[in-house]
């Protein structure tokens, strides 16, 4: 044991690589495809620091050729969640008394290793795995999984220094950032590597011990965020990997009486659903859960008259298009002035149909394919109902075909109902839905109220003065907020992430806001001189 002060000083974001013809980063990624979608991953559960294999497995396959096996994953049920919470219970005092320092080397040593020889792992196995391409697997796997490891340690060295209360002559406060009682559960989606990794690994680095359940569409790059951690040192039974069903998973976890917090990422529905069970047990907790979840999103773009017609449409199109729609953050939505929408009806369909689709190892591909059989179905349907219902058309796009993989093209939907379900429901997909309308103020009204959502959203105008009453008219309406740019792609350090409403708790991940949550602050106060009469000096005689 020794006496150190840690200096970690303010982090900068990973820098993003480019991949261009040419350049090394290309050709490392490129190699990497070529090993791994070769290969045959057997993956594992991870219990108490186990390598766990079942033998009930599953096929590991591509989106974007779903004949295609990359390897199996094995599965778990109720008897291996009882282990893995029984194994991050005993791992518990262990791991919480570890001085904050030693704690945190485990995720910079992480980030580290991500910056540098798992770099092109982590992005391959989210390219294969989970249809991104190369650009945004560096945003997600690469960039985003390091800022986080690397924003969570600064952060909490902040809290650990700055939230401390005052102390009067004779006495010394202290606030205590103990860990949770308990075990997290942590429940992760296919989409975002980098949330994959970040919902175990922020309780973790505050001392707690976590039970990970991640999206059996992501399981490659589950695999490897494991194993990531387990090079950079993470001690036996902190953090327990089970895959399976998820019914079974959530019914032991949830119901569990040592379970202290959920940190979740997912559907609306199913984030309710986890609540309700909670409620329905609370009586049998140690402690009172806490409940993080960031869900859904029916993410707008509001332009105004004055907007850039050029930013718009690129906003529309990336926004909207940059991973199949796949982001709780995607551009769903967007109204845009009668007064406009004819100066940029022609050049935003022509930019939708320049989209290129396909495997993303060929790095010409813009887009590849939708996660799986499920969503392909759901996503078609909505397009289906374009299709059909009188109210909204079809401008581009619209073919979907499965044959080879879950292939659907960039669909621009306009609809004359603002209220069609197209404008309201969460679709998670390629499907952009626009209403062109005639009144700002009408308009400012159905962006704020047509959608129970309230995560993402952008406004376009170049005068300020409607800039300014659109922020204060939309102030609930989005819980990150963009000005000329397109609703996604927040990082983290600079804009903290969450929507509350039908989109979560708000709890801002990738800041220090989040990381309180995963504690349970003690006060202490010392008294140097207590005293030694319980007399008060008014009860002394005249």
């Amino acid at each position: 044991m020794q006496d150190t002060i840690a200096r970690y000083g303010e982090p900068k974001n990973e820098p993003v690589f480019g991949y261009l013809p040419g350049s090394a980063e290309r050709a490392a990624l490129k190699a990497e495809l070529a090993k791994l979608g070769s290969a045959s991953a057997d993956v594992p559960l991870y219990i108490g620091g186990e390598r766990v294999r079942t033998g009930k497995t599953r096929n590991l396959t591509s989106p974007h050729s779903h004949r295609h096996s990359l390897g199996v994953f094995h599965q778990g049920g109720a008897s291996h969640v009882e282990q893995a919470i029984s194994a991050a219970l005993a791992a518990q005092a262990g791991w919480a008394a570890l001085p904050w320092q030693q704690r945190a080397a485990v995720f910079l040593k992480a980030a580290d290793l991500l910056s540098g020889p798992w770099r092109m792992r982590l992005n391959a196995s989210t390219m294969l795995g989970q249809s991104k391409t190369c650009y945004q697997a560096e945003i997600d796997a690469a960039c985003e999984l390091a800022d986080f490891f690397r924003f969570n340690v600064y952060f909490y060295r902040r809290l650990l220094e700055a939230e401390q209360p005052l102390s009067s002559t004779l006495t010394w406060n202290q606030l205590d950032l103990r860990p949770l009682e308990g075990f997290v559960f942590a429940v992760t989606p296919f989409n975002f590597t980098s949330i994959a990794g970040n919902l175990p690994t922020a309780p973790a680095l505050l001392g707690n011990v976590v039970v990970w359940k991640p999206a059996a569409t992501s399981m490659l790059s589950a695999y490897y965020i494991m194993e990531l951690l387990l090079e950079a040192g993470l001690p036996r039974g902190v953090i327990n990997l089970v895959a399976g069903p998820a019914s079974e998973i959530g019914a032991v976890a949830l119901s569990h009486p040592s379970l202290a917090g959920v940190h979740f990422t997912g559907s609306t529905g199913v984030f309710q659903q986890m609540w309700r069970t909670v409620g329905s047990n609370i009586d049998r907790y140690r402690t009172y859960p806490r409940l993080v979840g960031e869900t859904g999103g029916k993410d707008f773009i509001l332009a105004h008259d004055s907007a850039d017609e050029d930013a718009l449409v690129a906003a529309i199109v990336r926004g909207g298009f940059e991973y199949q729609g796949q982001k709780c953050s995607a551009a769903s939505r967007i109204y845009v002035p009668k007064t406009l929408w004819g100066r940029i009806r022609d050049k935003l369909c022509a930019e939708i149909e320049s989209i290129r689709c396909g495997d993303p190892s060929d790095f010409r591909n813009f887009m590849g394919a939708v996660i799986d059989a499920s969503a392909f179905q759901s996503i078609s349907g909505y397009i289906r109902a374009a299709e059909s219902n009188p109210g909204a058309r079809v401008l581009v796009g619209g073919e979907c075909d499965d044959s080879v993989g879950y292939f659907i093209r960039p669909t621009l939907v306009e609809a004359e109902d603002p209220r069609h379900k197209l404008m309201s429901e969460e679709i998670f997909g390629p499907v952009v839905t626009l209403h062109v309308y005639d009144d700002w103020h009408e308009a400012l009204r159905l962006t704020d109220t047509a959608s129970p959502y309230a995560l993402t959203g952008a406004v376009f105008a170049r005068d300020r003065q409607v800039i300014d009453h659109a922020m204060a008219s939309l102030r609930h309406a989005a819980g990150n907020f963009y000005i000329n740019d397109k609703p996604t792609g927040a990082v983290v350090g600079q804009q903290p992430f969450g929507g509350a409403r039908g989109s979560g708790t708000n709890d801002k991940a990738g800041s220090s806001m989040n990381l309180l949550r995963w504690t349970s602050l003690r006060a202490i106060k010392e008294n140097f001189v207590p005293p030694r009469d319980y007399r008060y000096g008014f009860l002394t005689a005249e």
